[in-house]
Formats: structure tokens, sequence, C-alpha cells
């Protein structure tokens, strides 16, 4: 539970940095009317938000404790090794994003993610990940007209 509220707090100031950070944004007097804030704004909110609903769910969680870790239930916390995947895998999305471009990157990355913390739920794992992906990619490069690496796709 110490983890969760140590996460909660790091979400927060994570939000406060990204918010300091785009206010910095200098926002020229013609152009685009949405702005360069519009998007790093929808971040700040989505990580307050984020952060809002682990510490409910923390909240909750104190009146249903996790069972302990006894010979009925002797999975072990295997914390160093989820730790050493994920940042195995952060790094690896890192260097291979350009060469295989933002929709195929990241539905990998995501599905390895999802594959690791809900296991057993492989074909919603790799739909989730990919609708996001190709979703994702779709709306920040037709509706919003950003540039994003396409990698080995070809649109």
């Amino acid at each position: 539970m110490k983890s969760d509220k140590l996460i909660v707090l790091a979400t927060l100031v994570l939000a406060a940095l990204y918010w300091f950070a785009t206010e910095q944004i200098n926002e020229p007097l013609i152009g685009d009317p949405i702005g360069p804030k519009a998007i790093p704004r929808l971040l700040i909110i989505g990580l307050l938000i984020a952060a809002v609903l682990l510490w409910l769910e923390t909240l909750a969680s104190r009146k249903t404790r996790a069972p302990a870790m006894t010979a009925d239930n002797p999975e072990p916390v295997r914390r160093p090794f989820f730790i050493l995947v994920l940042l195995g895998g952060t790094l690896a999305y890192f260097f291979l994003f350009n060469w295989l471009g933002y929709a195929i990157a990241t539905a990998l990355y995501l599905y390895a993610l999802m594959a690791i913390f809900n296991p057993r739920k492989t074909r919603a794992n790799a739909l989730t990940a990919t609708g996001f992906s190709l979703g994702s990619y779709l709306a920040f490069t037709r509706l919003f007209g950003a540039q994003i690496p396409a990698g080995l796709l070809p649109f």
C-alpha cells in the first residue's frame, strides 16, 4: 500500500512539472485556434485523473486487504524481475521507436506490459494494444496533423 501512495505522489509531481513545462510554451498570436498547449493539457488532466483513481483504489483496498503469502498462496513477490523487464522494455521502445514507427512500437510495448500485468488474457491484450496504437496513431496524424514516425507501416 505504501508503494501506491508513492505512485500517487509521483504522478501528482509529474503532472505539476508537466504543467509548468506546458506553460512555458509560447503561443503564436496567429495560427491554430487550439494552440500547442492543448494536447499537453489533456495529458495533465489524464495524469490527475489517474492519480485520483489510484488514490481512491488505495482507500478502498484498506477495507479489503490482499491475502498474505502463505502455504496456500505461495506466489512470490517478484518485484526486481518486473522492474528489470519494465526498464528493458522501455529502453527497447525508446530505441526502436523511429525504426518500427509509433504504431508498431507502441503496440508491442503495450502488449508486453499487458502480458505482465494481465496474464492469460492474450486476445484481449493483443486487441487492446493494437487498437489503442492504431487508433491513437490515426488520431494524432489525421485529426491533429502531428508528425509521428510511420516506421515500417506504409501509411
